[in-house]
Protein backbone atom coordinates (compact mmCIF):
# COMPACT_ATOMS: atom_id res chain seq x y z
CA UNK A 1 0.00 0.00 0.00
CA UNK A 2 1.14 3.31 -0.94
CA UNK A 3 1.24 6.44 1.09
CA UNK A 4 -0.40 9.32 -0.93
CA UNK A 5 1.69 12.34 0.08
CA UNK A 6 -0.50 16.02 -0.07
CA UNK A 7 1.54 19.24 -1.02
CA UNK A 8 -0.07 21.95 1.17
CA UNK A 9 0.84 24.48 -0.77
CA UNK A 10 -0.85 23.08 -3.74
CA UNK A 11 -3.24 21.52 -2.50
CA UNK A 12 -6.95 22.92 -1.65
CA UNK A 13 -7.54 23.41 2.54
CA UNK A 14 -10.76 21.03 2.39
CA UNK A 15 -8.45 18.38 0.69
CA UNK A 16 -6.29 18.24 4.18
CA UNK A 17 -9.29 18.53 6.47
CA UNK A 18 -11.83 16.40 5.12
CA UNK A 19 -10.32 13.32 4.12
CA UNK A 20 -12.66 10.35 3.32
CA UNK A 21 -12.38 7.85 6.35
CA UNK A 22 -14.74 5.14 6.41
CA UNK A 23 -15.43 2.22 8.99
CA UNK A 24 -15.29 -1.00 7.87
CA UNK A 25 -18.61 -2.85 7.07
CA UNK A 26 -20.40 -4.35 10.85
CA UNK A 27 -17.28 -3.10 12.99
CA UNK A 28 -20.27 -1.20 15.10
CA UNK A 29 -22.17 -4.53 15.18
CA UNK A 30 -19.06 -6.87 15.61
CA UNK A 31 -17.39 -4.35 18.92
CA UNK A 32 -20.86 -4.19 20.37
CA UNK A 33 -21.37 -7.97 20.53
CA UNK A 34 -17.62 -8.47 21.79
CA UNK A 35 -18.62 -6.12 24.87
CA UNK A 36 -21.63 -7.67 25.57
CA UNK A 37 -19.93 -11.02 25.83
CA UNK A 38 -17.40 -9.56 28.05
CA UNK A 39 -19.83 -7.66 29.80
CA UNK A 40 -21.91 -10.80 30.67
CA UNK A 41 -18.82 -13.55 30.94
CA UNK A 42 -16.02 -11.83 32.30
CA UNK A 43 -12.60 -13.51 32.56
CA UNK A 44 -13.87 -16.79 30.50
CA UNK A 45 -14.84 -14.57 27.56
CA UNK A 46 -11.82 -12.31 27.43
CA UNK A 47 -9.35 -15.34 27.71
CA UNK A 48 -11.75 -16.96 24.57
CA UNK A 49 -11.84 -13.99 22.52
CA UNK A 50 -7.76 -13.79 23.23
CA UNK A 51 -7.53 -17.19 22.32
CA UNK A 52 -9.64 -16.27 19.26
CA UNK A 53 -7.67 -12.94 17.93
CA UNK A 54 -4.25 -13.27 19.54
CA UNK A 55 -4.03 -17.52 18.81
CA UNK A 56 -2.72 -18.06 22.65
CA UNK A 57 -4.62 -18.47 25.73
CA UNK A 58 -2.80 -17.10 28.96
CA UNK A 59 -1.88 -19.21 31.59
CA UNK A 60 -3.82 -16.06 34.04
CA UNK A 61 -4.68 -13.21 32.76
CA UNK A 62 -2.61 -10.92 35.31
CA UNK A 63 1.11 -11.29 34.85
CA UNK A 64 2.40 -11.97 38.40
CA UNK A 65 4.72 -9.42 40.21
CA UNK A 66 7.44 -11.96 39.78
CA UNK A 67 7.42 -12.29 36.01
CA UNK A 68 7.43 -8.19 35.71
CA UNK A 69 10.42 -8.28 38.05
CA UNK A 70 12.13 -10.80 36.09
CA UNK A 71 11.51 -8.85 33.23
CA UNK A 72 13.13 -5.90 34.23
CA UNK A 73 16.36 -7.63 35.36
CA UNK A 74 16.28 -9.08 32.03
CA UNK A 75 16.88 -5.94 30.25
CA UNK A 76 20.36 -4.59 28.94
CA UNK A 77 20.97 -1.71 31.81
CA UNK A 78 21.19 0.79 29.07
CA UNK A 79 18.10 -0.05 27.85
CA UNK A 80 16.92 0.95 31.44
CA UNK A 81 18.89 4.10 31.82
CA UNK A 82 17.03 5.11 28.59
CA UNK A 83 13.30 4.34 30.19
CA UNK A 84 14.50 6.19 33.07
CA UNK A 85 15.91 9.33 31.37
CA UNK A 86 12.67 8.84 29.66
CA UNK A 87 10.11 8.34 32.17
CA UNK A 88 12.45 11.59 34.24
CA UNK A 89 11.20 13.92 31.30
CA UNK A 90 7.72 13.25 31.09
CA UNK A 91 7.52 13.29 34.54
CA UNK A 92 9.19 16.65 34.68
CA UNK A 93 6.47 17.89 31.99
CA UNK A 94 3.84 16.80 33.48
CA UNK A 95 4.32 18.05 36.94
CA UNK A 96 3.65 21.52 35.38
CA UNK A 97 0.47 20.68 34.42
CA UNK A 98 -0.84 19.29 38.04
CA UNK A 99 -3.88 21.36 39.85
CA UNK A 100 -4.31 21.94 43.26
CA UNK A 101 -7.30 23.04 44.97
CA UNK A 102 -7.52 26.56 46.65
CA UNK A 103 -10.07 27.64 49.83
CA UNK A 104 -10.53 31.54 50.20
CA UNK A 105 -12.22 32.33 53.33
CA UNK A 106 -14.72 36.00 53.51
CA UNK A 107 -14.89 38.07 55.93
CA UNK A 108 -18.53 37.17 56.47
CA UNK A 109 -18.15 33.66 57.31
CA UNK A 110 -18.28 32.77 53.40
CA UNK A 111 -16.11 29.60 52.51
CA UNK A 112 -15.56 29.39 49.11
CA UNK A 113 -12.85 27.00 47.25
CA UNK A 114 -11.96 24.56 44.81
CA UNK A 115 -10.83 21.13 45.44
CA UNK A 116 -9.00 18.97 42.86
CA UNK A 117 -9.85 14.90 43.49
CA UNK A 118 -7.88 12.61 41.30
CA UNK A 119 -10.23 9.45 40.09
CA UNK A 120 -9.71 5.98 41.65
CA UNK A 121 -8.79 3.49 39.14
CA UNK A 122 -7.20 4.48 35.55
CA UNK A 123 -6.70 1.92 32.41
CA UNK A 124 -3.87 1.76 30.27
CA UNK A 125 -4.30 0.42 26.73
CA UNK A 126 -0.93 -0.49 25.36
CA UNK A 127 -1.30 -1.92 21.86
CA UNK A 128 1.13 -5.42 20.68
CA UNK A 129 2.79 -6.71 17.57
CA UNK A 130 4.15 -3.92 15.97
CA UNK A 131 2.96 -0.68 17.25
CA UNK A 132 4.40 -2.19 20.94
CA UNK A 133 6.03 0.95 22.31
CA UNK A 134 7.39 1.26 25.67
CA UNK A 135 6.68 4.86 25.40
CA UNK A 136 2.88 4.35 25.44
CA UNK A 137 3.38 2.90 28.56
CA UNK A 138 5.20 5.93 29.82
CA UNK A 139 2.98 8.89 28.29
CA UNK A 140 -0.32 6.94 29.77
CA UNK A 141 1.04 5.77 33.11
CA UNK A 142 2.89 8.73 34.66
CA UNK A 143 0.90 11.70 34.31
CA UNK A 144 -1.78 9.70 36.15
CA UNK A 145 0.85 9.20 38.49
CA UNK A 146 1.53 12.81 39.52
CA UNK A 147 -2.73 13.22 39.22
CA UNK A 148 -2.64 10.99 42.42
CA UNK A 149 -4.36 8.19 40.63
CA UNK A 150 -4.66 5.73 43.06
CA UNK A 151 -4.14 2.54 41.02
CA UNK A 152 -3.19 2.12 37.02
CA UNK A 153 -4.48 -1.03 35.21
CA UNK A 154 -2.89 -1.67 32.31
CA UNK A 155 -4.05 -4.29 29.44
CA UNK A 156 -1.76 -5.38 26.28
CA UNK A 157 -2.08 -8.44 24.31
CA UNK A 158 0.47 -11.45 24.76
CA UNK A 159 2.60 -12.39 22.24
CA UNK A 160 2.67 -15.70 20.17
CA UNK A 161 4.51 -17.54 23.37
CA UNK A 162 1.98 -16.38 26.01
CA UNK A 163 3.15 -13.46 27.55
CA UNK A 164 3.79 -10.07 27.45
CA UNK A 165 7.09 -8.71 25.59
CA UNK A 166 9.62 -8.47 28.83
CA UNK A 167 10.44 -4.57 27.17
CA UNK A 168 6.58 -3.79 28.05
CA UNK A 169 7.05 -4.80 31.50
CA UNK A 170 10.04 -3.66 32.47
CA UNK A 171 8.52 -0.41 31.08
CA UNK A 172 5.51 -0.81 33.02
CA UNK A 173 7.45 -1.06 36.24
CA UNK A 174 9.57 1.68 35.56
CA UNK A 175 6.38 3.77 34.90
CA UNK A 176 4.55 2.23 38.84
CA UNK A 177 1.81 0.32 36.69
CA UNK A 178 0.24 -1.43 39.75
CA UNK A 179 -1.65 -4.51 37.19
CA UNK A 180 -0.76 -5.92 34.20
CA UNK A 181 -3.56 -7.71 32.28
CA UNK A 182 -2.74 -9.99 29.31
CA UNK A 183 -5.62 -8.60 26.89
CA UNK A 184 -5.53 -6.78 23.93
CA UNK A 185 -8.50 -5.22 21.71
CA UNK A 186 -11.97 -4.34 22.15
CA UNK A 187 -12.06 -6.97 24.68
CA UNK A 188 -9.87 -5.40 26.55
CA UNK A 189 -11.29 -2.55 26.93
CA UNK A 190 -14.51 -3.84 27.60
CA UNK A 191 -12.68 -5.31 30.76
CA UNK A 192 -11.30 -1.99 32.09
CA UNK A 193 -14.79 -0.65 31.25
CA UNK A 194 -17.27 -3.14 32.92
CA UNK A 195 -14.40 -5.61 35.33
CA UNK A 196 -14.64 -8.90 35.16
CA UNK A 197 -13.36 -11.94 38.14
CA UNK A 198 -9.53 -10.66 37.43
CA UNK A 199 -9.72 -7.20 35.94
CA UNK A 200 -10.76 -4.23 37.97
CA UNK A 201 -13.53 -1.71 36.63
CA UNK A 202 -11.72 1.61 36.09
CA UNK A 203 -13.04 5.06 36.41
CA UNK A 204 -11.10 6.03 32.39
CA UNK A 205 -9.29 4.47 29.99
CA UNK A 206 -6.53 6.09 27.94
CA UNK A 207 -4.25 4.92 25.12
CA UNK A 208 -3.82 4.71 21.35
CA UNK A 209 -7.30 3.25 19.67
CA UNK A 210 -8.35 2.23 16.46
CA UNK A 211 -12.06 1.20 14.78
Amino acid sequence: IMIRIIEASAAAQSEMVTRDIKLETGVEQTVAGIIEEIRQGGDEALLAYTEKFDKVRPASLIVGAEEIDAAYAAQDPAYIDTLTAAAANIRAFHQMQAREGFRLEKEDGVVLGQKVTPIERAGLYVPGGTAAYPSSVLMNAIPAKIAGVRELVMTTPPAKDGHVPAFILAAAKVAGVDKVVQAGGAQAIAALAYGTQSVPKVDKIVGPGNI
